[in-house]
């Protein structure tokens, strides 16, 4: 995927955001084993495709994947972060996020790019404040699609 730099993180009012713009974030995140066993015994998913290694080993365990897979939301939450620099500092309200789809497996070791794309920029309900919906996108070091989602959020207007 490619696109434009982000724009400078702090300076991303309502005004600076037009349909159809794509922005490539600055920073990646590889995924290590921490990110995935921490957070995923934190919301007590139990999945062994995400804590047993030997079922997984050469794709014993789903037939699929042949490693232990990294818990999708550690993937979506970390790209929707990565991408936060560029479309959250200047946000009043998260409104609601929709469309979430995890295309392809993340492993540990995986390095995780976002990507953003405007779908829509509209006036909003709250004063100073319009509201935006970005596409985000998680591609990671092979540049094989693995997150996807729609986020909408109200941000503040210049001035």
């Amino acid at each position: 995927m490619s696109g434009s730099p982000a724009p400078v993180s702090a300076n991303n009012y309502f005004e600076d955001f037009q349909p159809g713009q794509v922005f490539r974030h600055a920073r990646g995140k590889t995924v290590t084993e921490m990110d995935n066993v921490l957070i995923t015994n934190m919301v007590m998913n139990t999945a062994e495709g995400h804590f047993n290694a030997h079922r997984m080993q050469g794709g014993q365990g789903h037939g699929v994947f042949t490693d232990r897979v990294v818990f999708g939301g550690i993937n979506l939450s970390m790209v929707i972060g990565l991408a936060a620099q560029d479309t959250a500092e200047n946000a009043v309200k998260e409104i609601g996020m929709t469309n979430i789809r995890l295309k392809n497996p993340v492993y540990h070791g995986d390095t995780l790019y976002a990507f953003s794309e405007v779908l829509t920029v509209e006036d909003g309900d709250i004063e100073g404040a319009g509201v935006v919906t970005f596409r985000h996108y998680g591609i990671n070091q092979e540049d094989k699609l693995c997150v996807m989602a729609d986020r909408t959020v109200a941000l503040r207007r210049r001035g």
